[in-house]
């Protein structure tokens, strides 16, 4: 993918499976945000039916496996569900978590607690001035990369079966 090779990584923006009432005014924003923050931009449609909006440096998307992606991402934006949020920690790069319901105001809350990316802006309240500068922190204060990358160690040495398999042989007792 050409625009991947053309300049310093770009910053991912997508929600997944969330479907907002406001599609257009969400692609508004963050495309707006990511003018203001001096990044290029890869907005995923995903369900939420976000698009490129005009202007500025930013593509569009379809369907892309984030496991793929996300490496190659200076910083993402997401809603923090927990499928994102492991994903995007498993890369080791820092995420701007703009939680919308449910466990994504915790998913959020537990991103930024790890320091692997600023403060959370709730989508609710989420402005092209707030994410613009919670995109700026994100790229420019190495301690969130630092961070990021120190919890996608762990998790890469971290054995999630067993812990599953011990407890599931207690209860078969």
């Amino acid at each position: 993918m050409a625009f991947l090779a053309a300049g310093p990584p770009p910053v991912f923006a997508g929600f997944g499976s969330m479907t907002p009432d406001h599609a257009g005014r969400l692609s508004e924003v963050i495309a707006a945000a990511g003018r203001q923050a001096g990044v290029r931009m890869v907005i995923q449609a995903g369900q939420a039916g976000l698009s490129r909006a005009d202007g500025g440096d930013s593509i569009a998307i379809g369907e892309v496996p984030h496991d793929w992606l996300f490496p190659q991402m200076a910083v993402i934006v997401h809603h923090a569900s927990a499928g994102t949020t492991a994903t995007g920690l498993r890369a080791g790069i820092p995420a701007v978590a703009a939680p919308m319901l449910g466990d994504q105001p915790f998913w959020a809350a537990r991103i930024a607690a790890l320091g692997a990316g600023p403060r959370p802006v709730p989508l609710k309240r989420l402005s092209a001035p707030a994410l613009a500068a919670a995109i700026r922190a994100a790229v420019s204060q190495s301690s969130y990369r630092e961070q990021a990358r120190a919890v996608a160690a762990r998790l890469a040495r971290e054995d999630g079966t067993a812990p599953v398999v011990t407890a599931l042989a207690r209860l078969a007792g």
